[in-house]
């Protein structure tokens, strides 16, 4: 886990788990039987997007800030540095020309740190190094702004310096701000929960419309009902970066794939253990992995949408 604090010690933190069935009201509208398929574990609405501006096609401020920690963490992991602790956030902003990112105006990182001397200018002395190698050639000029734990000192972190209540952070889980979001957090959610399963699909569906070269930015959007099997609902906006007809695209995502729970679940092999690894990096613009892990990143549909489209 990481933290080693005396308000929370992952070797003397006390975990309890509390589990009971689910309500035997909703379990009714979403459990098969007889000829009955799988419901929706919940009404709602779920967005996927995708676009162009990176190689796994996700928005760059939150693709590059997700990037951004990770190279943290690798040279926190490895010793590169040993300064810095577990907790970080990063957040980045990109100026636009033409509909392209060219540039970082601002950059925020806050990151815990294990020496109480060391004030924000020494942290982003440590940090610069790792940002700049991370951001494309060009995106840092003297113009660009920093903003490197901003409050001073951060010393304490983890949940003993702050914690959450319930849900997880469902922007910086999905596209940062970049596309609409339903509202519903993923974390802790089977895949009987459309909140997740569905938003998997989404993105799935419209990273395979960009694959295919069919736009430049597509947002799609789905609607369920607790207990019914099939979406109420599927629309595509290809935000007119678009050569094929939306109408026809949204009939032939339907076709191409199952877009009932059971339909996503069983496509997306989403049974799997491969949840604990969205924890961090957010559950988008992530390799698809041979054990299961992010198939909704799999761009294995662009060919039969590119063909049905045409």
């Amino acid at each position: 886990i990481g933290y080693e604090q005396d308000g929370f010690h992952w070797d003397r933190a006390h975990v309890e788990v509390h589990l009971h069935a689910q309500s035997a009201d909703i379990a009714v509208g979403v459990d098969s039987a007889g000829n009955k398929d799988e419901g929706a574990g919940d009404q709602g609405i779920m967005f996927g997007y995708a676009c162009r501006e990176t190689p796994e096609l996700m928005p760059a401020p939150i693709y590059y800030a997700h990037k951004i920690l990770r190279r943290l963490s690798e040279a926190r992991r490895s010793g590169e540095t040993g300064a810095l602790g577990p907790d970080a956030k990063s957040q980045v902003t990109v100026r636009y020309e033409n509909g392209k990112p060219v540039a970082a105006t601002q950059i925020v990182v806050s990151t815990q740190h294990l020496d109480e001397a060391l004030t924000s200018h020494d942290v982003q002395a440590i940090i610069e190094p790792y940002v700049r190698e991370t951001l494309p050639d060009g995106w840092i000029s003297k113009d660009t702004i920093w903003h490197v734990n901003p409050t001073g000192k951060f010393v304490i972190g983890g949940p003993d310096g702050d914690c959450g209540l319930t849900g997880r952070k469902i922007i910086v889980d999905t596209y940062g701000g970049a596309a609409p979001h339903g509202g519903g957090a993923f974390s802790g959610k089977d895949p009987t929960k459309v909140d997740r399963s569905a938003a998997y699909a989404a993105r799935y569906l419209a990273k395979n419309v960009v694959a295919a070269g069919l736009a430049e930015r597509c947002t799609i959007q789905l609607s369920y009902a607790i207990g019914v099997s099939k979406p109420l609902s599927l629309y595509v906006d290809l935000h007119g970066t678009g050569n094929a007809d939306e109408a026809k695209l949204e009939t032939v995502l339907m076709d191409v794939m199952d877009l009932s729970p059971r339909g996503i679940r069983q496509h997306l092999s989403l049974n799997l253990p491969i949840y604990a690894r969205t924890s961090a990096y957010g559950h988008f613009g992530r390799a698809p992995e041979a054990d299961g892990g992010f198939s909704w990143e799999r761009t294995d549909l662009a060919e039969a949408i590119r063909s049905a489209a045409g």
